[in-house]
């Protein structure tokens, strides 16, 4: 920050290379209002925990917890997308009563104040999550192409996303051991 600005500072733009990811539980507010917010903070803490170990073991920054979601970031748009669907594995795993839904996407973004990150990389990884149903993760295909050989990647073609003027290309991707059948790009 320079001293110029109406404030006494004034912004400098830094961009920056990441990949961005935004998982969340599918039905979270519906299973809440069932079950009681002691049964909630259970499934969110072993959803928090499990975030919290594909972090450390993937090498990705959890940036944000966003109540029943999280935003990863990383540097290694390969170690991101490992990353997730260890994740998504982990999730199924831990037999939780909700399923997650994902977004993924990278590129250059700006680095705002030296915590936070905004462009249309990381707009587009939040708006893939929300047009995610439950069980599936919306990314890419730059990012698909990032996919490990136990995983399985299928194109689900051009897709309308609110912000965004022009239709983007999705993939699905997903671990080979989740229910939908192996298809490669």
């Amino acid at each position: 920050m320079r001293p110029d600005g109406p404030f006494g500072w004034e912004h400098v733009v830094v961009r920056v290379e990441r990949a961005f990811a935004f998982v969340d539980l599918s039905g979270f507010t519906s299973f809440t209002d069932e079950c009681g917010d002691e049964e909630s903070v259970r499934v969110l803490t072993l959803f928090r925990g499990a975030a919290r170990k594909v972090a450390t073991d993937f090498g990705v920054r959890i940036a944000k917890w966003l109540g029943d979601g999280a935003m990863f970031v990383a540097v290694d748009s390969r170690q991101l997308v490992c990353a997730v669907l260890e994740f998504h594995r982990l999730v199924e795993e831990l037999d939780l009563p909700l399923e997650i839904h994902a977004g993924l996407a990278g590129g250059a973004v700006i680095l705002l104040e030296g915590d936070d990150y905004t462009g249309g990389p990381v707009n587009l990884a939040s708006r893939l999550a929300d047009a995610a149903g439950p069980c599936e993760i919306l990314c890419t295909p730059e990012l698909a192409t990032m996919v490990p050989a136990d995983a399985w990647v299928e194109y689900a073609g051009a897709m309308q996303v609110p912000g965004f003027h022009q239709a983007v290309e999705v993939t699905r991707l997903g671990p080979v051991a989740s229910p939908r059948t192996s298809s490669t790009a």
